[in-house]
């Protein structure tokens, strides 16, 4: 059993760390500006453990199957996408549009989708060939969740105290440059 909470424990520590600063963690700030931090947390979890399974499970197979660069062009297309979406759509919109439930899948999907190539899910899938899968994938799916539950928090807190349009404006700015970042093979 020690081996097993090591290894989680390694997960959390390695997953966490890399999320700092991390495109998913950018989005779970964008996601804490407009949303209540109960059903960002929540979207976060369930996005990081699908994408978590994924790298389990997989164990790598993704990044031996599809070239880095069709990933990243994928993720630069979705990131340039959330741009617009984000920058085109008004709070008004957003509250129609967005019920609690609908709001946890978007979370959810979005962070997977995010997650898909990254360093993290690469961590993930390269620590649960060398340790225990459960133990990694628990303790992987903890360290991402925290960190974006941080980010989200942040967000919240700046999303209290700032003109939504000025949020809107700049995640969409922030989506736009990862995106072209990406597209462009620098990042």
């Amino acid at each position: 059993m020690t081996g097993f909470v090591i290894e989680l424990t390694v997960a959390f520590g390695v997953t966490f760390v890399a999320e700092f600063g991390d495109k998913s963690q950018l989005l779970a700030f964008n996601f804490g500006a407009r949303h209540p931090l109960r059903t960002v947390a929540i979207g976060l979890m369930l996005g990081y453990a699908a994408a978590g399974a994924v790298a389990v499970l997989v164990g790598g197979l993704l990044g031996s199957v599809f070239p880095d660069r069709s990933v990243e062009i994928v993720g630069g297309i979705v990131f340039v996408a959330f741009a617009i979406i984000t920058l085109r759509a008004d709070d008004d919109d957003q509250a129609r549009i967005f019920t609690r439930s609908r709001a946890i899948a978007s979370i959810a999907l979005t962070i997977a989708l995010a997650e898909m190539g990254d360093k993290t899910l690469i961590a993930t899938a390269t620590l649960a060939s060398q340790a225990n899968p459960l133990a990694t994938w628990i303790g992987a799916v903890a360290g991402e969740t925290a960190s974006g539950i941080l980010g989200a928090y942040t967000g919240v807190v700046l999303g209290d105290r700032t003109r939504p349009a000025i949020i809107r404006c700049s995640c969409s700015t922030i989506f736009a440059l990862f995106g072209v970042l990406m597209l462009l093979g620098w990042f």
